[in-house]
C-alpha cells in the first residue's frame, strides 16, 4: 500500500480549520508574522494533538499585509533569526500542550524563495537544526530547501501540490500568471494521485516533470477545502492510499 502524509496550512483565519483537522495527517499553523497570533496558535495545536495530527511550524516573511506573499531580499542573518524565533514560539506552546512538534514548512514567498536560492533555504535549515535536529523539514520536491535540509542532517519531506500548476523545471507556477491555481477539482484529483501513483506531474508547457510525492499540500484557506479535503481522501482510499504522517 503506497502511504502520503496530507497536510494544511492552518491557523490563517479560516472558518474549516477544526473541520480540516479531522481530514488531514498534519498541520502546518502560522506563527504570527503573516497569519496568526498566541491564542490561535495555542487553539490549532490543541485542536491538532486531540485529532492526533503531527504539528508543524509555519514561518514566514514578515508581512501580513499581504499574507506572506511579497518577495523580500534580507540577509540570511536575519531570515535565521526570523524562522528560529517563530519556530521556537509554536515549539514552546506544542510542549506546553504536551506534544512534540514535528516538523517545520515555510509559508508563501519564503517557501517560494528558498525552493531556488541556496543561501536563504541554507539559513531556514541552519535555524531548524537549531531549534532541534529531529524536526521534519518540508519543502517543494526537488528544491534548494530540501537539499538544505540534508546537508545539515533533518529529515526533510518532499511536498507536491494539488492544487497548484507546475513549470517544467518542477517549480510551480507563479501566483501572478495564469495556470497557477486549478480550480477544477477533478483536474486536481487527476494530478494529486498522478504525482502519488507516478511520480510526475503535466506542467502548463505540457511537458511531464518527475516529482517525489511526500506530501501533499491542501490550501486550507481555499473556498472549498473542506469539500476537496473530503474529495481527496476518497480518491485515496479508493486508490488504496493511506494517509498518515508517519
Amino acid at each position: 500500500m503506497i502511504k502520503i502524509d496530507l497536510n494544511a496550512d492552518l491557523g490563517e483565519g479560516s472558518a474549516s480549520d477544526s473541520a480540516l483537522l479531522q481530514l488531514v495527517s498534519s498541520a502546518n499553523i502560522a506563527c504570527g508574522f503573516h497569519a496568526g497570533d498566541a491564542q490561535t496558535m495555542q487553539a490549532c495545536v490543541r485542536e491538532a494533538l486531540k485529532n492526533g495530527v503531527a504539528v508543524g511550524a509555519h514561518p514566514s516573511f514578515p508581512d501580513r499585509q499581504n499574507f506572506g506573499r511579497t518577495a523580500m531580499d534580507l540577509p540570511p542573518e536575519t531570515v535565521y533569526a526570523q524562522t528560529l524565533y517563530q519556530v521556537g514560539a509554536l515549539a514552546a506552546i506544542v510542549h506546553a500542550e504536551g506534544g512534540r512538534m514535528r516538523h517545520v514548512k515555510p509559508h508563501g514567498m519564503l517557501y517560494n524563495q528558498a525552493a531556488k536560492d541556496p543561501a536563504l533555504a541554507d539559513a531556514i535549515a541552519r535555524a531548524v537544526h537549531a531549534c532541534d535536529p529531529a524536526l521534519i523539514l518540508v519543502g517543494l520536491a526537488g528544491s534548494e530547501l530540501i537539499r538544505a535540509g540534508e546537508r545539515h542532517g533533518l529529515p526533510t519531506r518532499e511536498e507536491v501540490f494539488a492544487d497548484r500548476g507546475y513549470m517544467s523545471d518542477g517549480s510551480l507556477v507563479p501566483r501572478s500568471q495564469p495556470g497557477a491555481l486549478i480550480d477544477d477539482e477533478a483536474q486536481a484529483l487527476t494530478q494529486t494521485l498522478e504525482m502519488v501513483q507516478g511520480g510526475r506531474v503535466k506542467s502548463i508547457q505540457g511537458e511531464w516533470t518527475r516529482v517525489n510525492a511526500q506530501t501533499v499540500c491542501l490550501h486550507g484557506d481555499g473556498e472549498h477545502a473542506l469539500i476537496f479535503a473530503q474529495r481527496l481522501r476518497e480518491a485515496f482510499a479508493a486508490s488504496n492510499i493511506a494517509v498518515t504522517a508517519s
